[in-house]
């Protein structure tokens, strides 16, 4: 049959006979939007879509639940998948966490499994410690180069049996631990946690005596019997080829100590809710008792609600998650040291499955709800009763007064923001941010987890705060559109493409920049600009503003508008 694209429709009914009451002016528009139409189409070219062959491989960034949820589902599904993290274990946030509301499941016998599911399959390649530098490609036909630093460990020998860790040279541990939030030591050689995926040590550069100054002698590589040290290891970039990308890279929480008025960092009785999920937690510093960090038991503990959430000063978001989390704390602080709490809030909300029973649950346990803005914490005191101690002012809205609540223990519910290096990677990988620096999705109601570069999606907080169960859910989503995609076998593009005539071309460059998209290269060596159909989407702008006239655009050509326009005019 004749081409599709030498039809050219005339919109009658919207252009003219619904919005015109005037019927006889409204015929004569409809006369001149077909002749217009007639005029156009004598200039339409025989064009043919084009299919492009889809790399059925996966790459998925970020290793906390929301990549972990969405590499199992691909892998499951018959996928070759490669999951990078830039940490030295998968598991992200989730992996500091005691508990999880509402249900206080322990997060480590929901979380383990998964992760163990991860090292184990065989079509999950893992690799931590590892970051993204660099990603070329379009949709389909992705070029990725990462970046694996050095464990000084080779990954194949260590078995973590952590003989190396005992025999290290530093008796005892000295040196900040991460994982634990500072709140304990650790030796130069270590391992996150006991449950790390993949269970592998590695070596501090900063602090290892051999790595710093090449005299020790180096008792941990003689502990381990399988000789898996190598102190000589370098970076290694290595190169991958995926059809589709899922971002899982996370967040982080607000810096504290951005809040003068809370004293972090200042008071040693201050602390922040992940510190304090490391101090109730059996395997953190403490083995699950709450002290004080001169080893003493809180008799009195303040949580404050929304630290860097809510605030025009800070972030002006809500972070969803800091009301239920600092109710399972309440109730953790309760259940370990049996102290008095109070939540200092500004509104209490509760929007998921079972969470407003969870809060009805605490009010039942007799923690102390104080509806307010934390104004200042001090240590000044006024009453016996106050010496010794933090306390902290605020004004009770529903009493309708300023209390002086004096505490041992004051926990900081910090809100959640988006990483660090996330301006950095929107950039490296192409896709769009917010104001507030997440990543943004197609469209928040039918595209939640596709960006605007095809191929690539999003998951989980680094789109926007969110809980662990619809952080969940939107790693499925994820790997079901990354799933359609690779399914298909081909990309369909549609031929409303721009594209340069070469001759005509003067070589100014000044299409490259202007391209959304990166669709637009120089070859330096024909001193001509060429155009990536599969990237192009037919935006128009370079061949709008090219000088020479060199770049026109499949449908949208010259001649075709130029007798459009005559054609409207024209009776």
């Amino acid at each position: 049959g004749l081409n599709p694209f030498f039809f050219q429709m005339v919109n009658i009914r919207e252009h003219a006979s619904w919005v015109h009451e005037d019927k006889k002016a409204a015929t004569e528009k409809a006369k001149d939007l077909a002749r217009a139409a007639v005029a156009r189409v004598a200039h339409h070219r025989a064009l043919e879509k084009k299919r492009v062959p889809v790399n059925p491989d996966v790459l998925v960034v970020g290793g906390g639940i929301a990549g972990i949820h969405a590499a199992l589902t691909l892998a499951n599904a018959g996928k070759k998948v490669t999951l990078v993290e830039r940490e030295a274990t998968i598991g992200g946030h989730m992996a500091l966490f005691d508990k999880t509301f509402p249900t206080l499941d322990c997060a480590a016998c929901i979380l383990t499994p998964k992760m163990s599911a991860v090292k184990a399959h065989p079509n999950i390649t893992l690799w931590t410690y590892s970051e993204v530098e660099k990603v070329e490609g379009y949709v389909g036909n992705y070029k990725v180069s990462v970046k694996r630093k050095p464990r000084y460990v080779k990954e194949d020998l260590c078995v973590g049996c952590m003989e190396c860790i005992d025999a290290c040279v530093f008796k005892e541990p000295k040196f900040h631990d991460k994982f634990n939030q500072g709140l304990g030591k650790r030796k130069p050689v270590y391992i996150d946690f006991p449950q790390a995926t993949p269970k592998v040590v590695l070596l501090d550069p900063e602090n290892c005596i051999e790595l710093k100054t090449g005299k020790c002698k180096k008792s941990c590589a003689a502990a381990c019997d399988r000789g898996a040290f190598d102190f000589k290891q370098k970076p290694e970039m290595k190169e991958l080829s995926v059809g589709a990308i899922v971002m899982a890279t996370g967040f982080k929480t607000y810096d504290a100590k951005r809040e003068g008025k809370y004293g972090y960092g200042r008071y040693p009785g201050v602390f922040t809710a992940l510190e304090i999920e490391r101090l109730v937690n059996a395997s953190g510093p403490t083995s699950g008792e709450v002290t004080l960090r001169d080893g003493r038991h809180p008799k009195a503990v303040g949580i404050v609600h929304c630290v860097g959430s809510r605030d025009e000063k800070s972030n002006k978001w809500c972070s969803r998650v800091c009301c239920m989390y600092s109710l399972k704390l309440a109730h953790l602080i309760k259940e370990h040291s049996g102290a008095e709490v109070y939540n200092f809030y500004i509104d209490m909300r509760a929007p998921g499955k079972a969470y407003e029973e969870f809060y009805d649950k605490l009010l039942g346990e007799g923690v102390h709800f104080i509806r307010g803005r934390v104004s200042e914490v001090s240590d000044w005191a006024v009453t016996p009763e106050e010496e010794g101690r933090l306390v902290v002012r605020v004004e009770d809205t529903l009493a309708g007064f300023v209390r002086r609540v004096p505490v041992d223990m004051l926990v900081l519910a910090t809100g959640l923001e988006p990483q660090a290096d996330a301006q950095e990677m929107r950039r490296r990988f192409n896709i769009g941010c917010g104001t507030e620096g997440f990543f943004q999705e197609r469209h928040p109601k039918l595209a939640p987890v596709n960006t605007f570069t095809d191929g690539i999606y999003i998951a989980g907080a680094c789109q926007a705060p969110r809980d662990i169960p619809d952080t969940v859910a939107q790693a499925g989503a994820a790997a079901a559109e990354a799933l359609s995609l690779i399914d298909a076998g081909f990309v369909e593009l549609e031929p409303n493409t721009s594209r340069v005539i070469e001759e005509e071309c003067c070589g100014c460059k000044s299409c490259v920049p202007l391209c959304p998209y990166g669709a637009i290269t120089f070859d330096e060596a024909r001193k001509k600009a060429s155009i990536n159909e599969v990237l192009c989407k037919g935006c128009g702008v370079c061949a709008a503003a090219c000088p020479s006239g060199s770049i026109v655009q499949n449908l949208f050509e010259d001649e075709e508008i130029f007798d459009e326009i005559r054609g409207v005019l024209s009776k």
